[in-house]
């Protein structure tokens, strides 16, 4: 037995064959694409819209979540003392809050930290210099470690205590909304991809329908469903890949617009915050994930198209 005819050449004939036919498919649904640009351009906008849109209320929501401050943060309880609690007794009260259980920390602002506080960050430092006296009164920050509802009521009832400041509500709401943003952009994803799936397959449609003379001679030949959809699920691939690259392109142009006027809005607030996008690893999962949909979209089209043409035996 020769060289050639050993199975071992054979099966590496095959795959070589295999491998070519799949290289050869990827650039021939690229020549494709470029020879049809305003189709192919409609196409790839359409998608990448269909993407942007619900990728981009994820990124938004993302950023809203983070903007609210770390969840202990929103959890501190504002504990304002009587004026007339002296410092001693207010560090006394502070030392014996950390030694409850319900308490994870306790912080102890002084009269005059929050007068130096508010002479810095208010812009009003002259009208503070001419006060008689500090008016504010000592200020416990304290971070619970359980319910934070329970715990407020509880520092409610002491007899150094003036002021609680228990910001759940706002927080509650805030937790609501962004549940209920986190479910409409599923939704829009669920739709609107859909939607690219249905783009994808009618482009793939017209092109089976330019080849179906061809497509029926290579089943007269006796080539594979496989072999004659191969073509198509690249075309399709193609299609998302650009279009998921395209509507990171048009979240990249958006976050750039945004940027500086939410900073500067953000810095009126005292804070530093700026938008974040997508990270490398999220922007390679986006464009898999839509080449991923365009070849489902082709793959349907094609498969339902040999389905209905399949030659039966007479």
């Amino acid at each position: 037995m020769s060289a050639t005819n050993s199975p071992a050449a054979k099966s590496q004939s095959r795959f070589g064959s295999w491998f070519d036919h799949h290289i050869y498919s990827l650039v021939a649904s690229a020549g494709r694409m470029l020879k049809k640009p305003w189709s192919t351009a409609l196409t790839i906008g359409v998608m990448a819209v269909a993407l942007a849109l619900p990728l981009g209320l994820w990124v938004a929501l993302a950023n809203v979540e983070r903007f609210a401050g770390d969840v202990q943060d929103a959890r501190q309880i504002s504990l304002f003392l009587k004026p007339e609690i002296s410092l001693e007794r207010a560090a006394a009260l502070t030392d014996a809050l950390r030694a409850r259980a319900d308490v994870a920390a306790v912080e102890h602002h002084t009269p005059e930290q929050g007068l130096a506080e508010l002479r810095s960050t208010s812009g009003l430092g002259e009208t503070i210099s001419s006060l008689d006296g500090n008016p504010l009164p000592s200020l416990l920050v304290v971070s619970p470690s359980g319910d934070e509802a329970l715990l407020a009521a509880s520092l409610q009832q002491l007899p150094e205590a003036d002021i609680v400041q228990h910001d759940a509500a706002w927080r509650e709401r805030l937790d609501g909304w962004l549940r209920f943003g986190g479910r409409l952009a599923w939704v829009l994803a669920a739709m609107l991809g859909f939607g690219a799936l249905l783009v994808v397959g009618n482009t793939v449609r017209l092109d089976i329908q330019q080849r179906t003379e061809e497509i029926g001679v290579l089943q007269l030949l006796g080539a594979t469903d496989g072999f004659i959809r191969r073509p198509f699920l690249y075309l399709g691939l193609s299609y998302g890949v650009v279009a998921g690259a395209l509507a990171l392109a048009l979240l990249t142009v958006a976050d750039l617009s945004l940027r500086a006027p939410l900073a500067e809005l953000a810095r009126s607030y005292g804070s530093d915050f700026a938008l974040q996008g997508f990270g490398p690893v999220a922007a390679i999962a986006i464009v898999i994930g839509a080449g991923v949909l365009g070849w489902i979209g082709a793959g349907l089209v094609t498969g339902h198209y040999l389905r209905q043409t399949r030659p039966t035996d007479t």
